[in-house]
């Protein structure tokens, strides 16, 4: 007797998208099927072959009709490259779904509804809009279906790029990414063509082998470029000699760094980052205010539409200029220091650091004396503060608030919180836990990443 085959094809309609880059759908007959590649509004024949927790995956057999919000991607990468997932669907179709997202996380995970859902925040820039990228080398190039047909023998394995999806150790060889503004494509491909010409070797994620690991270029609005350049090992000839080569042809770059990262991982808080030429930040503008950024520092990714959410934020806190505030998560002052004007004074609290010296040298830059800055943990650090503030802002980590925070919180009462996320559906579970005192105002989401499922969130939350 044949074996019942594991596979089925079935016709599906996708109406929305999901992790991961995947769209969601139907079939005829109620099942729920994710899948790569459709867009909301297509239908199509897929070949079912995964089956969790009661909902289906597969691949597209064949497109029966198309949305009319599918649209040609732009970049030549888009089927191989994890980061622009949402290209080829419109961006009016994008927001609309993120909206729905905002929704969905407010009124399926925490079951409450707001006075008011605002439409979400466009952005003005739907490329190049990202100050910072970091870029992988690699000894394992990842080769698309595309280019192996038309390749007879494979060219060079080496890769300079985004890894591939799923993938720990091939990396996607970018030759044009359409997310930062110039010179950060004319850099990594310089850095790319000398280090292949000389023969550098490209770091293997299995063997821990190979002299070049990493690179990240951050580029600001006032022209200023950053690049940091990561090695596996003190080669000091290899590595003098590359980065002379990067200065001599890019003069635009202000701040040139290295790190020697000897480490199996990839993370650089705990690396030294050593000056190889320039200056130790490079220099932004956000509103009046001037920031300087340093290696270590964290930063919105998109300036323009920061300055976009930080307004918002401001406007849910209706400071009138008497109001003590506390910041929570202040990373490098950058709120504490925006909204410092319309507040009697500022507390920042930030567990790393090197932000809070930034903070602190931000606020000394632009003359602000109403703001103070506190180094530790949050949840620790509130206990200790007896001051009761008539504001608190939180903009946390993807995870969410800590339960003592919000315990810490709620004792303390303020007036009105002002919560941004970037990780709606920790936000909303947040929100449900301050229900017990507060009620949730406004809800407006910020298109912060185009052409991807993230989207940061603000929320007016009041005391009862």
């Amino acid at each position: 007797m044949a074996r019942k085959s594991k596979t089925e094809l079935v016709m599906v309609h996708f109406t929305g998208i999901a992790d991961k880059g995947m769209a969601v759908g139907r079939t005829d007959d109620g099942r729920v099927v994710f899948c790569k590649g459709p867009v909301p509004g297509d239908q199509a024949e897929i070949l079912l072959t995964k089956k969790q927790k009661g909902v289906f995956q597969g691949h597209v057999k064949h497109y029966v009709a198309l949305s009319p919000d599918r649209i040609t991607p732009f970049c030549s990468h888009f089927e191989s490259c994890g980061g622009c997932k949402w290209q080829h669907l419109s961006y009016a179709r994008q927001l609309a779904e993120k909206e729905i997202q905002i929704h969905d996380a407010f009124r399926r995970i925490a079951r409450i509804e707001p006075k008011e859902f605002l439409p979400v925040k466009a952005c003005a820039l739907t490329t190049e809009y990202r100050n910072k990228l970091e870029f992988s080398f690699s000894s394992k190039r990842w080769w698309s279906e595309k280019e192996m047909e038309t390749m007879q023998t494979p060219d060079k394995q080496e890769a300079l790029g985004f890894h591939a999806p799923g993938s720990f150790d091939k990396i996607v060889q970018i030759d044009h990414c359409h997310l930062q503004a110039e010179p950060s494509n004319s850099i990594r491909n310089f850095v790319r063509k000398f280090t292949q010409d000389n023969e550098y070797t490209y770091w293997d994620a299995k063997t821990h082998t190979g002299l070049m690991r990493n690179m990240v270029v951050r580029t600001a609005t006032t022209g200023e470029t950053m690049v940091v350049i990561v090695f596996s090992q003190n080669n000091t000839e290899k590595i003098h000699s590359l980065l002379n080569s990067v200065k001599l042809s890019f003069p635009e770059i202000t701040s040139l760094f290295y790190v020697v990262n000897s480490k199996f991982n990839d993370s650089l808080n705990d690396q030294e980052f050593i000056l190889f030429d320039g200056k130790p930040e490079i220099a932004e503008k956000l509103g009046s205010l001037n920031f300087l950024i340093s290696p270590k520092s964290f930063f919105q990714t998109n300036t323009l539409q920061t300055k976009v959410l930080y307004d918002i934020a401001l406007d849910f806190a209706g400071l009138e200029g008497h109001e003590s505030v506390f910041d929570l998560y202040t990373g490098l002052g950058s709120i504490a220091l925006y909204i410092s004007a319309r507040a009697k004074h500022v507390t920042g609290i930030e567990l790393i650091e090197e932000a809070i010296e930034d903070a602190r040298k931000n606020a000394l830059n632009n003359h602000i004396e109403n703001v103070g800055f506190i180094v530790g943990d949050v949840k620790n650090e509130l206990q200790k503060l007896s001051s009761k503030p008539d504001v608190i802002f939180v903009d946390p980590p993807r995870s969410g608030l800590h339960a003592e925070v919000v315990e810490s919180i709620l004792n303390l009462a303020p007036e009105k919180i002002v919560y941004i996320s970037c990780n709606p559906s920790t936000q909303a579970r947040d929100a449900a836990l301050f229900s017990a005192k507060y009620y949730l105002d406004k809800v407006q989401p910020v298109d912060m990443f185009p052409h991807t499922l993230h989207i940061e969130n603000v929320v007016q939350l009041k005391l009862r």
